[in-house]
């Protein structure tokens, strides 16, 4: 594995520390539907830009975004594990982030089988970046001057899959990806001041889908208790429930403030929102991207 310190760019100052949705479906009906849109979560913080898990459709939901976000202004992607919903762009985002291999730069995290098994970040673009490690359970990367990536566990996906814990300067986020229950979750999120969950269920604890449920989800947000949790990733029983009912559901429950993630969301993290009883930040909540069907009214 290699380590390091990601290259740094002049162009890096006064950026605000955001998280973008750039999209919130959750495994394969809602992503061939594109019910929801499958673009992943684009971070920057501390000037740093992290693209994680860029399924279809990501590079024309970041060309899309209000305001557009440049993918070749990538510094590290974030590949999760390779399942389509979260690894279809990923080669695109690589080209993008590189200028299609003529300025080869940035950092690409992803799992071994992601990157050497069937690999869907292709083996020609991996040579593109100017970094590449794998994600191991207990593995810890520097994406820049004070922002640090750490993988805790090995989620149980069926495939090589981790979640991780990102952080800065004064502030925690932690990102619960697919994978079945494990009680070793709650231990290695602790501490977050932000959780994000895939949310793909309604009930989880079903070995054939081995996806977290609103119920798991429910669980993780009582025990760790952040300042705000969000869930995200959402299968079709999730958006018929409402993911914005589910949502308050847990915070009323719980006392937690929970949102559920809407597409072309933009969450400010400098300071951390508290969401309002209808799910969105206090004050004026962000205009969608896009009004098409990604965006659920």
């Amino acid at each position: 594995m290699l380590h390091g310190r990601a290259p740094v760019t002049s162009s890096r100052v006064d950026r605000p520390d955001t998280l973008k949705f750039l999209g919130t479906a959750g495994a394969r009906f809602v992503v061939s539907t594109q019910l929801r849109h499958s673009g992943g979560l684009f971070w920057t913080l501390r000037g740093t830009r992290i693209w994680v898990d860029p399924g279809p459709g990501a590079l024309v939901r970041a060309l899309s975004s209000r305001p557009k976000i440049d993918p070749s202004g990538t510094d590290v992607l974030v590949v999760t594990h390779r399942h389509l919903d979260h690894a279809g762009d990923a080669t695109t985002v690589v080209e993008a982030m590189s200028r299609g291999g003529f300025a080869p730069r940035g950092t690409l995290l992803a799992p071994r089988d992601t990157l050497e098994s069937d690999p869907p970040v292709q083996r020609y673009a991996q040579a593109f970046v100017a970094r590449r490690a794998f994600l191991e359970e207990g593995s810890r990367h520097e994406l820049g001057p004070g922002v640090v990536l750490e993988t805790p566990v090995a989620h149980d996906h069926g495939v090589e899959t981790y979640g991780y814990r990102l952080s800065a300067p004064g502030f925690v986020a932690g990102h619960v990806v697919d994978g079945f229950w494990l009680d070793r979750l709650v231990e290695a999120y602790a501490g977050v001041d932000l959780l994000l969950v895939n949310t793909t269920l309604l009930e989880g604890r079903d070995r054939r889908t081995l996806h977290l449920g609103a119920d798991d989800a429910e669980i993780l947000v009582r025990e760790i208790r952040p300042r705000l949790a969000v869930l995200t990733h959402f299968g079709m029983r999730m958006l018929r429930a409402g993911p914005e009912r589910v949502a308050l559901g847990i915070s009323e429950r719980t006392g937690v403030p929970t949102a559920a993630a809407r597409d072309g969301w933009l969450l400010s993290l400098d300071p951390l929102p508290a969401p309002s009883r209808e799910g969105a930040t206090r004050g004026r909540a962000p205009a969608p991207d896009h009004e098409g069907p990604g965006h659920s009214r």
